[in-house]
């Protein structure tokens, strides 16, 4: 299935679609849910120190068996407990029981104390000790990019950012500056638009194209994502779902299907906008 890894700036790779541990909680339950998306052909795995979900990442990656070098781990910097970047990354690694990550990201721009660079600098010590094969960034501006960069020794590998159709014209200006500058982009809450907000100028376009393929909404979705150029994080404690997450790599869209998908969300996009300035002045 053509989710092909992708080159980051590091000379690493990057599985183009993730599990991700955002939504599970903790406990039993997430374990069991990674361990079935490794079972299903998912070898990238992200979650975060914030996502409390750490230790459960690392029993599931310990009992699947696999070798470390079979899976693509993410985690990030959360500034949880008001812990810093070495002291952070340290406990990520140890909770997950391996002895690096393959990406470590600073969750958010406001996470970066007492500024960017200073942060960023710490975050370039990370890779230095070995702690993280790549390094990067999430939810960050173009603005905040060009803060950072200002001063970089090291880019950042990606930028894992918010991305569906009803926010694209948003974000577009954050997928251009990353492209221009190397840095891939990583889409999280691809699917939002059919599980948050049914019912929208988007349902038309995806039923359609659906249709043509033989596939689901949701498929399509990411394959709208894919064609953007981003790594997809998703999850689903679905087998049925994850695998046709999977098989979405094969969809392959025409300029057509993008563009009314670019439109659809486009008009969703102006219709939130719109609800929120109305609801503001209410």
């Amino acid at each position: 299935m053509p989710w092909e890894s992708i080159k980051l700036n590091s000379g690493y790779y990057i599985p183009s679609i993730g599990f991700g541990t955002w939504t599970l909680g903790n406990g039993q339950g997430p374990v069991d849910q990674v361990e079935q998306a490794l079972e299903n052909g998912y070898n990238h795995i992200d979650t975060a120190q914030s996502y409390r979900n750490e230790g459960e990442t690392g029993v599931a990656l310990k009992e699947s068996g696999l070798a470390r070098s079979d899976v693509f781990v993410t985690t990030k910097y959360s500034g949880t407990n008001g812990l810093d970047i070495p002291t952070s990354i340290k406990n990520s690694v140890s909770s997950l029981g391996v002895s690096y990550v393959d990406l470590y990201l600073v969750h958010s721009p406001r996470l970066a104390v007492p500024d960017i660079p200073t942060c960023w600098a710490q975050m370039e010590k990370v890779k230095e000790d070995g702690l993280a094969k790549s390094i990067g960034i999430s939810n960050f501006g173009v603005q905040d990019m060009e803060i950072l960069l200002g001063s970089a020794k090291i880019k950042p590998a990606v930028n894992q950012i918010l991305l569906h159709p009803y926010v694209y014209q948003r974000q577009k200006p954050i997928l251009e500056y990353a492209a221009e500058n190397g840095i891939i982009i990583e889409a999280y809450s691809a699917l939002i638009p059919i599980t948050k907000l049914p019912g929208g100028p988007l349902d038309k376009p995806l039923n359609e194209i659906a249709a043509k393929f033989g596939a689901t909404t949701e498929q399509v979705l990411l394959a709208w994502t894919k064609a953007k150029g981003a790594v997809v994080v998703t999850t689903s404690s679905k087998k049925t779902r994850l695998q046709g997450y999977l098989a979405a790599g094969d969809i392959a869209l025409s300029a057509e299907d993008i563009a009314a998908i670019d439109a659809a969300g486009a008009l969703g996009e102006k219709k939130v906008n719109m609800k929120t300035v109305l609801k503001g002045l209410s």
